[in-house]
């Protein structure tokens, strides 16, 4: 990956969570990233009654996910499905990637206050399987496995909804990618 310097026209959001899932949104101009400046954690919005993921500042972490660009500049309907988060512009050395031409990046982190997540705000089981398939789709099972290691705060309940999902964009896993979501969720719990 390369660093971005000069600023192409389209802007490009970066996705740490859903938005790594390709199956969740229509913004096909994408590809791998790194954020480094910023750690991936999991919060608590009143806006939303379960625990998302967000990003805070952190010198010296880095955390994987996707570009994708935001045709002529148009954020409406991304601003819409990310109401409870707040967009905010990257400093060009913050991002590594792969494109030909550097690029302008936005992230989504929770909009204040925000609070860690509690027994009564879990972590739906459907979100997370969204989250670790795009992982795994764009970087491999190493990929997941950065994401369990690079995100904090998975002291936070899990409620199993994969019978009735109660996330929007639920996916559906393979046996492979559930076993894969399991295994860590009983490594975490150790």
């Amino acid at each position: 990956m390369t660093r971005s310097q000069n600023i192409g026209a389209d802007p490009f959001f970066f996705g740490y969570g859903s938005l790594v899932n390709r199956q969740t949104h229509d913004f096909r101009r994408a590809s791998p990233a790194r954020v480094s400046g910023w750690r991936r954690v999991w919060r608590h919005s009143a806006r939303r009654e379960a625990a998302y993921l967000s990003v805070e500042p952190a010198s010296g972490q880095a955390i994987d996910g996707l570009i994708a660009a935001v045709p002529g500049g148009d954020w409406a309907a991304l601003d819409l499905r990310e109401a409870a988060y707040e967009r905010v512009a990257l400093a060009p050395a913050e991002v590594a990637h792969a494109l030909p031409q550097p690029v302008a990046v936005h992230l989504y982190r929770t909009r204040g206050p925000v609070s860690a997540p509690a027994a009564e705000h879990p972590i739906l089981l459907s979100y997370l399987d969204c989250v670790v398939q795009g992982f795994l789709q764009l970087f491999g099972p190493e990929g997941a496995d950065r994401f369990f290691a690079s995100t904090e705060g998975w002291e936070t309940p899990i409620l199993n909804d994969r019978r009735a999902p109660r996330y929007p964009r639920h996916v559906e896993l393979s046996a492979g990618e559930r076993g894969l979501v399991d295994d860590w969720l009983t490594r975490l719990r150790r």
